[in-house]
């Protein structure tokens, strides 16, 4: 669910888009080859810097990576992301705090405005919990701060 003004600049940007791809194909039927690669190259411009985007974090172990060993004072301290934003900051360490989470991902889904989010967290404490008590107890966790919110994609799993 998003909020007035990001349906607004989804609906904006969707129709940008559309207007781009049309001219482009119009041109290509009229054989002028310089303006369409012109127009083209406009339309991956504006796709690359569209205001609609959604940032995605996780701490989950990559299978590219290297591996890297845990610090002796906190073995299974996840690294906190340095290119979160303010609010979703809040929330890692709301998460971090209340789970000693294994794995976390926190995404605004809302394009930019804090609307709406996304979380997948895999916590030790959820085992023996059913889905709906893990939720309730992530909810509680984020206490006041989800009454500000639209909506919340809650995803809880357990270690295997």
């Amino acid at each position: 669910m998003l909020c007035q003004r990001c349906r607004r600049m989804a609906s904006q940007a969707t129709n940008q888009l559309i207007t781009a791809a049309t001219r482009t194909t119009q041109l290509a039927t009229h054989r002028v080859p310089a303006i369409t690669r012109f127009n083209t190259s406009r339309l991956t411009a504006f796709r690359q810097s569209s205001p609609i985007h959604a940032r995605l974090y996780s701490t989950s172990p990559d299978a590219s990576a290297p591996a890297t060993p845990a610090s002796p004072s906190a073995p299974n301290a996840l690294e906190k992301p340095d290119s979160l934003d303010e609010a979703e900051s809040s929330i890692w360490d709301k998460l971090t705090a209340e789970f000693a989470p294994t794995a976390l991902q926190v995404m605004d889904v809302s394009g930019g405005c804090g609307s709406m989010y996304s979380i997948e967290i895999t916590s030790e404490k959820f085992r023996g919990s059913n889905m709906l008590k893990q939720q309730r107890m992530v909810n509680a966790a984020l206490g006041d701060q989800i009454k500000s919110w639209h909506g919340l994609q809650l995803r809880t799993k357990v270690p295997a």
